[in-house]
């Protein structure tokens, strides 16, 4: 009786310590928040989950301005643990709502100053970027008898009226970077006439910022204004479209990585961050980016202008997200009666 007392008091030992260790080592999940392209999701949860097999990633996705408005609702009860791939106009601005943990990894350090939060306590580091394109489906426009547009004013013609399709700038992080651009670069009083003439020849403004794009690519619209990694991708996969990138005004924007405050898996949170700013995940983004927060790690786009880098336009994204709230409702209330139902 005394052997089996023993035996069973070793085994329950062995069992508690064997529970113990096995917790020790459970995988973290991690709720990812995102508005990255569905295809880039794929390649960047496996390349960390084989680095770090012990945590896991969950995405959450959908459009920048959705994002951020589910941000902005559970900030009293966060669900996301992080943020990866989201507009830095956005992230400023759920930054000043409280929203993010101040936190930077070492690696980031690395980074240029344009691809790192400026403004202490900083929160937010970039990992790649994207930029303006008019996408100009050749077939379509041939048929038409419409020119293809070279430039912003291009599209301002007669001929594109009811042809030209946008990103809605309250729902989608790309619509948003075209208004900010413009203003940044012309002022207001001109950016603002522009899009009143512009806004003659859209039909509609989606919700989605590579919808306009897809709508040209298979002929629904002769010009879709979307960012030049979703033509380049659908030029690939055969469709009859020229990407061009206006030399003025030609605007861009960050994606983005922070942690979410509150969050209640913030080492596992801050690993993913060391990971999301490292070489490796640098090369990883470069494979389908022409704009990535290590420069030198970039490709060359299929279709996409060589120059792209050195065209796209010296941008304040502090002043955007703070002037946001007002140039939304401005555009609303001038061109809100075209956007697609939600």
């Amino acid at each position: 009786m005394h052997f089996n007392r023993l035996a069973g008091l070793t085994l329950g030992v062995a069992f508690a310590l064997g529970s113990l260790l096995g917790s020790a080592h459970a995988e973290t999940e991690l709720s990812v928040y995102t508005a990255f392209e569905n295809d880039d999701l794929a390649p960047y949860k496996e390349a960390f989950e084989t680095a770090h097999p012990d945590i896991k990633i969950n995405w959450v996705r959908d459009s920048t301005g959705v994002v951020a408005a589910k941000l902005l609702a559970e900030k009293d009860n966060p669900r996301a643990d992080a943020v990866w791939g989201l507009a830095v106009t956005n992230v400023d601005y759920l930054k000043s709502q409280g929203i993010l943990e101040p936190y930077i990894p070492e690696n980031a350090m690395k980074l240029e100053q344009k691809f790192r939060d400026s403004v202490e306590p900083a929160s937010w580091f970039g990992t790649s970027g994207w930029a303006s394109a008019i996408i100009y489906n050749k077939v379509e426009g041939g048929k038409k008898g419409i020119k293809q547009p070279e430039t912003w004013d291009d599209l301002l013609d007669p001929s594109l009226k009811g042809q030209i399709v946008m990103p809605h700038p309250a729902s989608s992080g790309t619509g948003f970077m075209y208004v900010s651009a413009w203003i940044q670069a012309w002022g207001e009083e001109k950016a603002w006439a522009f899009m009143d003439k512009l806004h003659e020849n859209i039909s509609r403004y989606t919700h989605s910022g590579s919808a306009p794009a897809v709508l040209s690519g298979r002929g629904d619209t002769v010009v879709g204004l979307a960012f030049e990694l979703r033509g380049s991708r659908l030029q690939e996969e055969g469709a009859p479209i020229e990407i061009i990138m206006p030399n003025e005004a030609l605007g861009w924007d960050l994606n983005v990585f922070s942690v979410v405050k509150g969050t209640k898996n913030l080492e596992a949170a801050k690993v993913l961050a060391e990971w999301a700013s490292s070489d490796e995940a640098m090369k990883i983004y470069g494979k389908t980016r022409a704009i990535v927060a290590m420069p030198e790690f970039g490709v060359q786009l299929p279709g996409v202008p060589e120059d792209v880098t050195q065209r796209i336009l010296v941008q304040d994204f502090a002043w955007a997200a703070q002037n946001r709230d007002r140039i939304l409702a401005e555009w609303e209330k001038r061109y809100g009666s075209k956007a697609e139902p939600k």
